[in-house]
C-alpha cells in the first residue's frame, strides 16, 4: 500500500528484457533505507518487488502484464522515476489510498502556467475517465493529486512548485504517455453497483426474491 506521496527521483540504470518481460534496475538512495528484499517499492506508481540490493540500487522483475498496463514499454535507460517505499504502518497518510496496480496509461496533451502552478492536461480511455471525479484523487506516475476538472475525454490537474520539483511529471513533454491509477474507493463502488445490478435484473427475471441460486452466482 501506497500514498502517491514520492520520497526520490530514481534513474534506470538498466533494463534486461526478453519480450515483454524481465528485469529493471533502478539508481536510488533513500528508498533503500530500511528496504529489504522482498519488499515493494512504487516505480512511476507501478509496485514492483526488490529482488536484488546494492549500496546505490534494487533490482526488480517485470511481467508481461506489468508492461501491457503500463507506461514502462516506453522505458528507457537513463529516465527518471518516481520512487515511493509501501506505507508503514506508523506513518502519515499525506495522499490518499494508492494500491500500486495500474489500471491503464494516458497522454499529456497540454501545459499551461498559472501563476505558481502549472495545469497539465491528460487524455485517457472512457474506462479511467468514468472514475475519476472533480476534486476526488488520481495517481499519475506514482504521484497523488487532486482532479481539477474532467470531461469524457480528458481530465486536468493543477501542480504547484513542490510537486514540480520533487517528481517528473513536468519534466515530460506533450504526447508522453503516463501511468494512472483510479480511486480503489471508486472501483469498489462501481463494482458493487454492478453486482447490485445483476441481483436486480435476476430477481425481476425470476419473479421473486433473493434465492440460493442467486447468491451462488455472486459467488456466496
Amino acid at each position: 500500500m501506497f500514498t502517491g506521496i514520492v520520497e526520490e527521483l530514481g534513474i534506470i540504470q538498466s533494463l534486461n528484457m526478453q519480450g515483454t518481460s524481465g528485469s529493471i534496475r533502478i539508481q536510488a538512495k533513500k528508498v533503500l533505507e530500511n528496504t529489504k528484499i522482498g519488499d515493494s517499492i512504487a516505480v512511476n506508481g507501478i509496485c514492483l518487488t526488490v529482488t536484488s540490493m546494492t549500496g546505490n540500487g534494487f533490482t526488480a522483475d517485470i511481467m508481461a502484464e506489468t508492461v501491457r498496463r503500463s507506461g514502462l514499454k516506453e522505458a528507457r535507460t537513463g529516465d527518471a522515476v518516481n520512487l515511493e517505499r509501501a506505507m508503514a504502518a506508523d506513518g502519515r497518510f499525506g495522499g490518499h489510498i494508492v494500491s500500486g496496480h495500474i489500471d491503464g496509461t494516458g497522454v499529456i496533451t497540454e501545459y499551461r502556467k498559472e501563476e505558481n502552478a502549472v495545469w497539465v492536461t491528460i487524455s485517457a480511455q472512457p474506462e479511467i475517465l468514468t472514475l475519476i471525479v472533480e476534486k476526488g484523487s488520481i495517481c499519475i506516475d506514482g504521484i497523488s493529486l487532486t482532479v481539477a476538472t474532467v470531461s469524457d475525454t480528458q481530465f486536468q490537474v493543477s501542480v504547484i512548485p513542490h510537486t514540480a520539483e520533487e517528481t517528473t511529471l513536468l519534466h515530460k513533454g506533450v504526447g508522453n504517455m503516463v501511468n494512472l491509477e483510479n480511486d480503489i474507493v471508486g472501483k469498489y463502488v462501481q463494482k458493487l453497483l454492478g453486482l447490485a445490478g445483476n441481483m436486480q435484473e435476476s430477481t425481476a427475471d425470476s419473479g421473486g426474491g433473493l434465492t440460493m441460486e442467486m447468491l451462488q452466482d455472486l459467488g456466496y
